[in-house]
């Protein structure tokens, strides 16, 4: 604990109230009710005690450095090139992160602008934003976009969907008069016949995740034409490694295409932070919530950039407003957009080709050992749910021994998969890694 004041300048700021001690500054609080002893934390250490403290405290945690991740749901250990962290940190894009003077930021209005072309060009939409909060809440405002633009008041939501973002999707419903129905899938993926059920005239917005939760192959352009066909806007929550293989969702009629950009130049850090990103076709761009940079010339004919249709409550007035997201996220957005540059179109595709080829290879060699068997049988992108022969609570506890970070147990939130895991394999994971956890696992009875 660091305190500035000298006994002597407290003495005079004492002197200067009329009162001879702290204590009478608290005179008017019953002594029945104030605390008769010291707070009971630590005596002060000097920096070096400090600095070893924490040290002790983060040795306690299991570093991806040290052991190896086949978790995912959400967030995913990928590599990250070391220039992606020299170029964030410079001072003029750490300190500057969002464009509060808009016109004279042009160097981040420019980072800007090239995150959103970007976010266009892997989606197949036309307009994107300077970035959300995170995937979750991209999802629910997609989802008040779309019941508002279409004047009706149900949300679908498939229940291969991230538990998370369903959540936080009811959670904003609640708000706005909303209805939330839940469309139930079958073997992985969402139920055709169940989602047709539920299309009528109040359906406002129809929304699955590609691939889903589970990581299964959603048949996207189908369920979009259903969509389509009922008057309803279509929401893709996307994978933002898949967009670098699987078909745009802007090729097969989405609406409004979000997502988590986390595995973007971001590291897992414990959940957080990441940044949302979230497209649209040009007739919805109105309704989108949050930034958008634009380009024109300034008065010297030369390339410039602004904050264009902006939304934000802060901006306007407050009843008009589609949104209250009054922030963006913009450095972990640029993270994103210098690791993309850095990758490039051919990297890109690279990186989701590892990942098919990875988590493909490990399902392979799963699927041999003694009491794992598939869940489903739709093909998957780069994660999977696997039916283990232990509960996956002791199966993990076996992995951290090895410095293992096993999957996910779906029981967790999906109480009908029981001793079901959700294994993901990225680019990091080597067939060394993978050849060990097999040989782990096959010690499982």
């Amino acid at each position: 604990m660091y305190i500035p004041h000298t006994e002597a300048e407290r003495r005079e700021m004492l002197a200067a109230m009329g009162v001879n001690s702290i204590e009478d500054l608290f005179a008017d609080i019953p002594a029945e009710v104030k605390m008769q002893r010291p707070l009971q934390i630590p005596g002060f250490k000097n920096e070096m005690e400090v600095a070893a403290h924490l040290r002790e405290l983060a040795a306690k945690n299991a570093s991806l450095q040290e052991y190896v991740s086949f978790l995912g749901a959400g967030v995913y250990d990928h590599h990250i090139p070391g220039a992606v962290d020299h170029i964030l940190l410079r001072s003029e894009f750490y300190t500057a992160y969002t464009p509060y003077q808009p016109e004279i930021s042009q160097g981040t209005l420019t980072a800007i602008f090239e995150f959103q072309t970007l976010i266009c060009q892997l989606t197949g939409m036309d307009v994107a934003n300077a970035s959300m909060y995170d995937g979750a809440t991209a999802t629910a405002e997609a989802a008040l976009m779309g019941c508002a633009a279409t004047r009706r008041p149900r949300i679908l939501i498939s229940t291969a969907v991230h538990p998370e973002y369903r959540a936080v999707v009811k959670t904003y419903a609640r708000g706005q008069g909303l209805e939330v129905v839940e469309i139930p899938y079958e073997d992985g993926v969402t139920s055709e016949a169940a989602l047709q059920e539920q299309l009528d005239t109040l359906a406002g917005v129809v929304i699955i995740q590609q691939p889903n939760f589970f990581g299964c192959l959603e048949q996207g352009e189908r369920i979009g034409e259903m969509a389509k066909q009922a008057g309803a806007k279509f929401v893709v929550i996307a994978d933002p490694i898949s967009l670098g293989l699987l078909t745009p969702p802007g090729e097969y009629g989405a609406d409004i295409v979000v997502g988590d950009g986390q595995p973007w130049g971001n590291p897992p850090s414990f959940g957080g932070p990441s940044f949302g990103f979230m497209a649209v076709k040009e007739e919805m761009v109105r309704r989108m919530p949050g930034r958008i940079v634009g380009q024109t010339v300034d008065n010297r004919g030369q390339r410039a950039f602004v904050l264009t249709l902006q939304a934000r409550e802060q901006h306007i007035r407050r009843e008009k407003a589609t949104s209250n997201i009054c922030s963006n996220q913009a450095l972990c957005a640029l993270a994103a957009t210098i690791h993309l540059s850095l990758l490039g179109k051919q990297g890109v595709r690279k990186v989701a080709e590892l990942n098919v080829q990875k988590a493909h290879y490990l399902f392979e060699e799963m699927k041999k050992l003694p009491g794992f068997a598939p869940a489903f049988t739709a093909p998957f992108f780069r994660e999977f749910a696997i039916k283990t022969p232990q509960s996956p609570r002791r199966i993990n506890e076996k992995l951290l021994a090895h410095k293992f970070i096993g999957g996910l147990d779906l029981e967790w939130v999906y109480p009908e998969l029981t001793s079901t895991q959700l294994w993901t394999a990225t680019e990091k994971r080597t067939r060394q890694e993978i050849d060990r956890l097999i040989a782990v696992l096959g010690e499982v009875k």
